[in-house]
């Protein structure tokens, strides 16, 4: 009965502990959950009454390209800063900006908001960006990005393509975030949302990283859908979320001459037969001194033989006359067999005995009494033959 009793009070206690972690966590999400379209009070003179005990101040270097610029709004400046007590100046001569508080600073983060300020001016932010930082709900961020890539072609190639083309590119991810961002040499400047700012700085940090911005923005596209919806504001969005992968798709090259490794063996290999051991095998050890070198003069005398041999050959081929190509002799084609035309034969025939082959030439006519004659001979001719 007591261990039944100590254990309904065991039950009892772990019950109560439970509960109070539960609600524990309940009031910790509460805690950390923003309301919709809630708003920081601002800070007014009446919470600082007393103002600041020590002065502090800060200075920034600025490029030469940027003094007429920041020369010609400077007046705009100073009467940003002096609605919160900030004194400015602008030192031409070592070119320097400096911001410091005076007596009638209430505001302690005034003269932070003032520091970010002239470091904007000095990254060729223009002022009508730049005086937005001493809002309550905009900060700023300024991400160097030079030493991130060794190669400076690289890095160029890696800048251009966070702008992109007609600067379309940066100003996607200015609409998507609600920032302001400016690339200008070795930095990016960003100003904005705190929540922009951290995605901003995501994307410029992975397109340094040869990660196309083109990714990044997409998936800014899809948070901001699934953020309209309020079912799916608290829920975890990776199923929705696009998953990209990096592919090397660039093949090693082999070498051409591939070293097979042997395999490996605890013997060390056999050691290599000298001379000595190669002439106590063939038996060339035990002959006399003169026989050897008799057989050394032979070697050397048939080498000798088929050096000169070589020589001779390559010297005689200047000699050898070239083979000359047959000439072609062109090939009438044979006419086509066709069928006889027996009538134009005769034809032919006909003609050919009409003429007189081998006659002289025609000469002009003589007299007719001439030609009377001649006749009566050839006819009398004819007849003694017949």
């Amino acid at each position: 009965m007591a261990s039944s009793a100590m254990g309904e009070g065991m039950s009892e206690t772990q019950g109560r502990k439970k509960s109070k972690k539960t609600q524990n966590q309940v009031d910790e999400a509460e805690l950390l959950t923003v309301p919709d379209g809630w708003k920081e009070p601002a800070f007014t003179k009446d919470d600082n009454p007393r103002g600041l005990l020590e002065e502090s101040s800060f200075a920034t270097l600025f490029p030469k390209y940027r003094e007429a610029y920041l020369k010609e709004c400077w007046p705009l400046v100073e009467k940003a800063l002096g609605e919160t007590h900030i004194k400015a100046s602008l030192d031409l001569i070592e070119g320097s900006m400096t911001v410091c508080t005076t007596k009638k600073t209430f505001d302690p983060y005034a003269i932070i908001r003032a520091r970010d300020l002239i470091k904007l001016l000095a990254r060729s932010v223009p002022f009508e960006q730049a005086v937005r930082i001493l809002q309550d709900d905009v900060a700023c961020d300024i991400i160097k990005v030079g030493t991130l890539v060794r190669n400076r072609e690289r890095f160029v190639k890696r800048r251009q393509r966070l702008i992109g083309p007609k600067g379309s590119t940066l100003k996607a991810l200015e609409l998507l975030t609600n920032c302001y961002v400016m690339v200008q040499g070795n930095t990016v400047s960003a100003l904005g949302p705190y929540n922009g700012l951290k995605e901003v700085r995501k994307v410029v940090m992975d397109t340094m990283k040869n990660i196309h911005p083109i990714y990044n923005i997409k998936t800014l596209m899809i948070k901001r859908e699934l953020s309209k919806d309020p079912d799916l504001r608290m829920q975890n969005w990776e199923r929705f979320l696009p998953k990209f992968r990096h592919k090397n798709l660039g093949k090693r090259k082999e070498p051409k001459k591939k070293s097979v490794k042997k395999a490996y063996t605890p013997f060390p290999p056999p050691q290599p037969e000298s001379k000595v051991d190669k002439e106590l095998a063939t038996g060339e050890f035990f002959l006399r001194e003169s026989v050897k070198k008799r057989k050394k003069m032979e070697e050397i005398k048939v080498k000798q033989a088929e050096a000169l041999t070589k020589k001779q050959e390559e010297r005689n081929k200047a000699f050898i006359p070239p083979k000359e190509k047959p000439l072609m002799k062109k090939t009438t084609k044979a006419p086509a067999v066709s069928k006889l035309d027996i009538e134009a034969i005769k034809d032919k025939v006909k003609k050919a005995k009409a003429k007189k082959l081998g006659a002289p030439p025609v000469t002009p006519a003589p007299s007719s009494s001439s030609t009377t004659t001649t006749d009566k001979k050839k006819k009398t001719k004819c007849k003694i033959k017949v």
